[in-house]
C-alpha cells in the first residue's frame, strides 16, 4: 500500500456507472470476504478514508476525488439453503455479486422471489442499504438478514431486517460507515413462483390483476423489457444508461401537507389533471386521527416543472435521460459539477413550481446538493 501522503492517482469514474469522479489515492480489490475485512482493518488502523465500491451504480464522485483507498467488493459466493424451522429457501450472496446476476442465478435454480427487481444496476451488498426496490416490491419483503464487518469492533455479525430501520430507499446503513455490508441474504419462493405482482404497468404486461403471481422468469422477462424502454438496464453504447438510475427518491408528503400541496400543483396542472399520488403509510409526527402521508411521483413532478426527457438539449454533456426524467446522464465528456448543476436546476424547479423538495437517492462523495 502506498503512504497517506502519495498524490491522487487511481482513477475511480471507471468504477461508476455515472462514469465520473476524480482518482482515489489507492484502489484495492477484494476477492473474498476475509480480504475485505483484513483490508479494511488495516486502512484503519492507519487511519486512512476509506471508500467501499461495490458495482458503483449509486455513486457521485466530486471531480477532486477521494482523498483516501477505494475498496472494491468482488468477493461473489452465491449459495442456497433452508431455514431450519420454517424450511423457507433462502439465498446467501457476498455482498459483490453483481445484483442481477444473484436474481438471475434464483431463477435459473427454479426459485422465485427476487424477479421484481431485476435489471437493477450494482451490487447485491448495496440493496439494503438503500432498500432497494422497484415493481411493487422492496428489499425489506424479502431480506432474511446481512452480514456485517462492525469497524468499531473488527467483528463479523448478522443482523436481522428488524435491526435495520428499513423505510423507503433508505436504512439505517445509510450514511454511515461503522459498517460495512459483506453478505446478504434473502427468502426465496421455492415453487418457482414471483411475488404477488402489485405495480399495475407490470401486471398488465404480464396478463394478470394486480396481486396475483405469474412465473418468476416471465416477470422477470417483463421487468427486464420495461427497464429497457425506460434506459434502466446498462448498456455501454446507450449514454441514457450512463446514470445513477434514478437520481431523485419519490417525495413523502406528511399527512397535514397533503392537501396543500396536492392544491398547489393543480393549481398549476389544472383540476383536471390526475395527479399520481400514493398512501405512504402514517406519518410518525402525526397523531393517530391526522391524515396518511402521501407518496408523489418525482418523475411527474419533474416534467411538470418544464423539465423534459433530454433537456437541457443535445449539445450538453450532462442531460436528462431521454426515456426516463428521473435519471440525469453523462452524454460523454462531462464533469460531476455539470452533472450537479443540473441536479440543482431540476430540484430548484420542483420546488419553485410545487414547493416540494426533491431528494437525491446516490450517495455523493465529497460532493453536495
Amino acid at each position: 500500500m502506498t503512504d497517506t501522503q502519495a498524490p491522487l492517482s487511481a482513477p475511480l469514474a471507471e468504477l461508476t456507472t455515472l462514469r465520473l469522479g476524480g482518482p482515489a489515492r489507492e484502489i484495492i480489490r477484494c476477492d473474498d470476504t476475509r480480504g475485505i475485512v483484513e483490508t479494511i482493518l488495516e486502512l484503519d488502523e492507519r487511519s486512512e478514508p476509506v471508500l467501499v465500491v461495490g458495482g458503483g451504480s449509486n455513486l457521485v464522485i466530486a471531480d477532486a476525488g477521494f482523498d483516501g483507498t477505494a475498496v472494491v467488493l468482488a468477493s461473489a459466493r452465491v449459495e442456497f439453503g433452508a431455514g431450519r424451522e420454517s424450511g423457507r429457501t433462502y439465498v446467501v450472496a457476498d455482498a459483490g455479486v453483481g445484483w442481477d446476476d444473484l436474481v438471475s442465478a434464483t431463477i435459473e435454480a427454479g426459485y422465485g422471489g427476487l424477479e421484481c427487481l431485476s435489471g437493477i444496476p450494482g451490487a447485491a451488498g448495496a440493496t439494503p442499504v438503500q432498500n432497494v426496490g422497484a415493481y411493487g416490491v422492496e428489499v425489506a419483503d424479502i431480506l432474511r438478514s446481512v452480514q456485517v464487518l462492525d469497524r468499531r469492533s473488527g467483528n463479523l455479525r448478522w443482523v436481522s431486517p428488524g435491526e435495520l430501520g428499513l423505510g423507503y430507499r433508505t436504512s439505517n446503513l445509510k450514511h454511515r460507515n461503522d459498517f460495512v455490508v459483506v453478505a446478504v441474504s434473502f427468502w426465496l419462493n421455492d415453487d418457482h413462483a414471483s411475488q404477488p405482482i402489485r405495480y399495475r404497468e407490470l401486471a398488465t404486461r404480464v396478463g394478470v390483476e394486480p396481486g396475483e403471481r405469474v412465473d418468476a422468469r416471465t416477470a422477470r422477462e417483463a421487468v427486464l423489457a420495461l427497464r429497457r424502454g425506460k434506459g434502466m438496464v446498462l448498456d455501454a453504447d446507450d449514454f441514457d444508461t450512463w446514470s445513477a438510475g434514478s437520481f431523485f427518491t419519490n417525495p413523502i408528503v406528511p399527512g397535514v401537507e397533503a392537501a396543500s400541496v396536492l392544491e398547489r400543483i393543480a393549481a398549476r396542472v389544472g383540476d383536471d389533471v390526475a395527479i399520481p399520488a400514493y398512501p405512504a403509510g402514517p406519518d410518525p409526527a402525526n397523531t393517530d386521527d391526522a391524515p396518511s402521508a402521501i407518496k408523489l411521483s418525482a418523475g411527474w413532478l419533474i416534467e411538470r416543472a418544464g423539465f423534459h426527457r433530454g433537456h437541457p438539449g443535445p449539445d450538453s454533456t450532462v442531460r436528462l435521460s431521454t426515456k426516463h426524467t428521473l435519471a440525469l446522464t453523462n452524454r460523454g465528456g462531462a464533469t460531476t459539477a455539470a452533472l450537479l448543476d443540473l441536479a440543482r436546476e431540476v430540484r430548484d424547479g420542483v420546488v419553485d413550481a410545487f414547493g416540494v423538495a426533491l431528494r437525491p437517492e446516490p450517495v455523493l462523495v465529497n460532493c453536495t446538493l
